[in-house]
């Protein structure tokens, strides 16, 4: 038995969330050969809802960087943020320039005049509906595993000095960055599952398609990106596959013997 763990913006759908009928058919015959099946996202569960996603039949859900572990429809760890330790890193981000979205396992929180112009802020409005609340009417209230935040013309680097104690960065192209508490990651969610299961992390294969998929690389069996994927990504990788649009998964997958 193979485990396998896939990213999902860029990997398993596009920028429009369009998934690839091929991609489906991999996920649905390797399964059928006994393999499982695993979203690993830096998404936290409250933003993976889509029921056309959750419809590839997966196996179980690694979310928010490894904070949360389901497996089956159990949860089976959930990492949740003190209020205390919340309310710090919000004032202490926003004290740079940087601007929050908090992440958790049902609500997202953003306050939405610091993302009036901003694509992504834009995005979660459109997909979250009631699910994404404001910060300040929440304000201390939120439960959340992790956060993102927008960090254009920011002071970056003395706020990363103050907070890299406690929490990995990830700094994407687009200017944003993601703050996941340490030590989790969705490496250490791969470990999770594997010893849970009794299965080597050997027989694990991680696709992905950029640098927050860099701890799934270092720690699976197996990295395979996209060809769609960030240069820095294809840098880590074992194996680089086609690009999503172009049967990137099946291919890969067929390449090892997977499908």
């Amino acid at each position: 038995m193979k485990l396998l763990f896939f990213d999902i913006d860029g990997t398993l759908w596009d920028w429009r969330n369009r998934i690839p009928e091929s991609t489906r058919e991999a996920i649905r015959i390797s399964r059928e050969k006994g393999n499982l099946a695993f979203i690993n996202s830096g998404r936290s569960r409250g933003f993976i809802q889509n029921k056309d996603l959750l419809g590839l039949g997966f196996d179980g859900i690694v979310s928010g960087c490894g904070t949360m572990i389901e497996y089956r429809g159990e949860t089976v760890l959930d990492v949740k943020m003190s209020a205390e330790k919340a309310v710090r890193i919000v004032e202490g981000v926003r004290r740079y320039g940087w601007k929050p979205v908090l992440e958790g396992k049902d609500y997202l929180y953003m306050d939405y005049d610091e993302f009036a112009d901003d694509w992504y802020g834009q995005k979660l409005m459109r997909e979250l509906g009631d699910r994404l609340k404001p910060i300040a009417s929440e304000w201390g209230k939120w439960e959340i595993q992790k956060l993102s935040c927008n960090i254009k013309d920011a002071d970056t680097s003395d706020c990363v000095a103050e907070f890299q104690d406690e929490f990995d960065f990830i700094m994407h192209d687009l200017a944003v960055c993601e703050l996941v508490p340490r030590p989790y990651s969705k490496g250490s969610g791969i470990e999770f599952i594997c010893e849970r299961l009794k299965v080597p992390v050997e027989d694990t294969y991680a696709f992905g398609d950029s640098v927050n998929d860099r701890e799934m690389f270092k720690t699976a069996g197996t990295s395979i990106v996209m060809g769609n994927g960030t240069d820095r990504a294809k840098a880590m990788a074992d194996y680089v596959t086609d690009a999503l649009e172009e049967d990137g998964i099946w291919n890969a997958c067929s390449h090892f013997g997977l499908v």
